[in-house]
């Protein structure tokens, strides 16, 4: 598989993760004794999706600029 198919795969992935782990966080608070340490559990997924999302997010420029300095040195 391609790797950035493999990373937007991944990314998808780790967004279920993350609207789970909230979920479960919410529910998880909403108890009469609260586990605060269950906050946190979010926060590993959502650190992953914030640089699989930067990574997608700079992949088209970083890719255009990559194929403008080929055509540039083809002229």
């Amino acid at each position: 598989m391609n790797g950035k198919i493999w990373i937007r795969q991944l990314h998808r992935w780790l967004a279920v993760t993350f609207t789970v782990t909230v979920v479960v966080t919410f529910v998880a608070l909403a108890q009469e004794e609260p586990v605060l340490w269950v906050s946190y559990v979010p926060l590993f997924p959502l650190a992953l999706l914030l640089v699989t999302g930067l990574y997608l997010f700079v992949l088209p420029y970083a890719t255009r600029r990559r194929s403008g300095r080929r055509a540039a040195r083809s002229s």
